[in-house]
């Protein structure tokens, strides 16, 4: 039974003043206290054991836990945590059940308190995030079926040039495919680069990339000679709305890992070894919550079944597309007169899908880029890249 409404040390030292007395019996006092004999006894024995002190409240505490974190456990992974600072308890915990399966590794908040008492950890402010745009993009169900590219933003390295790091990665494994230091983010770089790729990991169906140079352009469908060349590769070349980089959301999360985990190098030889480790522990040691418990983009990833060709095929349409050659001028003779399609498009043969009377869809291989309007005598924009429609 409860101690009575007052002060609880006052009632225990009267209850074993009353005993000590000896006017009344331990049980009869019990009655008076209105406490259980068990309770009787237990305070009248550490007062006199204790004196006063013994009637203090003592911690209720266990002094034993059968699964208590280790010392040597605690060391391991604030050790980790200093080496990859951008890593979680999850991934700390996934990196030592692998390399080190002789320790009992506690649960995951017990190793973010253990994270948060060593100071590693620095509390942030919930930020507030626009709303995805839906779009008719590619997904990336299977690896290679939608590769990401991007440029990082330059930094200037120790000697004061400045690095434009160029980024690939496979959607659906999370692979990191490239990370590569240019001079600038010219043509020229970009494709070699790419090319490098295409021939170690074969040909994705789709890269999505945002919308400046060298990936897209202001011209006719937004083409640029990188999505050009992409297209004839057979790759449907996937731009992101502007302002809205959420559409590339597990691209640009990449990034921010690769600004925390890699420094900044002395000259572009150094930081390309900097990349190159990187890439490494992101794809072979840490691991990626969204592919599973401990499973790392490595352990996911295949290298894709098509091949590079170094010799570009021609674009092929459907029997039921009108196929025209673009003139070395950027323009193209039908109905009778000139039109003006894109001096990117010179000497390719596009192809003219009609969709109602004097109204042709215009097509780069697989991709539509504008629309022919015969009526208003002119080449419109669209708002789509992609049609959806199959080409056979």
């Amino acid at each position: 039974m409860p101690w009575k409404e007052t002060c609880a040390m006052n009632e225990r030292l009267g209850f074993v003043l009353e005993v000590e007395r000896g006017e009344r019996t331990v049980s009869e006092l019990c009655r008076v206290f209105a406490i259980s004999g068990k309770t009787g006894y237990k305070w009248l024995k550490r007062y006199r054991e204790h004196g006063e002190a013994g009637l203090e409240e003592l911690s209720r505490a266990p002094h034993h836990h059968r699964n208590v974190m280790s010392e040597e456990t605690a060391t391991q992974i604030v050790r980790v945590r200093r080496v990859h600072p951008d890593w979680g308890p999850q991934k700390l915990l996934d990196w030592l059940s692998r390399r080190k399966p002789e320790l009992a590794l506690p649960a995951i908040c017990t190793a973010a308190e253990l994270l948060k008492r060593e100071g590693l950890v620095k509390p942030r402010k919930r930020k507030r995030h626009a709303t995805p745009y839906g779009a008719p993009f590619v997904q990336a169900v299977a690896p290679n079926d939608l590769w990401s590219a991007d440029f990082k933003g330059q930094f200037r390295m120790g000697n004061g040039e400045l690095c434009y790091p160029l980024t690939l990665s496979d959607g659906a494994s999370r692979f990191f495919l490239c990370c590569q230091g240019l001079s600038a983010p010219s043509y020229v770089q970009t494709r070699a680069q790419c090319e490098r790729v295409f021939r170690e990991y074969g040909l994705p169906k789709a890269i999505r990339t945002d919308n400046g140079e060298p990936f897209g352009s202001c011209g006719l469908g937004g083409l640029s000679r990188l999505s050009l060349w992409w297209i004839k590769l057979g790759i449907i070349p996937e731009r992101i709305h502007p302002g809205c980089p959420q559409q590339n959301g597990r691209h640009e999360r990449l990034h921010g890992s690769l600004k925390r985990g890699c420094g900044i190098g002395v000259n572009l030889k150094g930081q390309q070894r900097a990349f190159d480790r990187f890439r490494q522990i992101y794809n072979v040691e840490r691991s990626h919550q969204a592919l599973g418990p401990r499973q790392t983009p490595a352990m996911h990833y295949q290298p894709s079944t098509r091949s590079y060709l170094a010799r570009l095929p021609e674009l092929t349409y459907p029997e039921t597309y009108v196929v025209k050659r673009v003139h070395p001028s950027g323009n193209m003779k039908w109905l009778g007169r000139e039109w003006y399609v894109a001096g990117l498009l010179r000497g390719e043969s596009i192809g003219l899908k009609p969709i109602d009377d004097g109204i042709w869809f215009v097509f780069v291989g697989p991709v539509c880029v504008g629309k022919l309007n015969a009526r208003a005598r002119r080449i419109e924009h669209i708002n789509t890249l992609i049609d959806v429609t199959p080409l056979h």
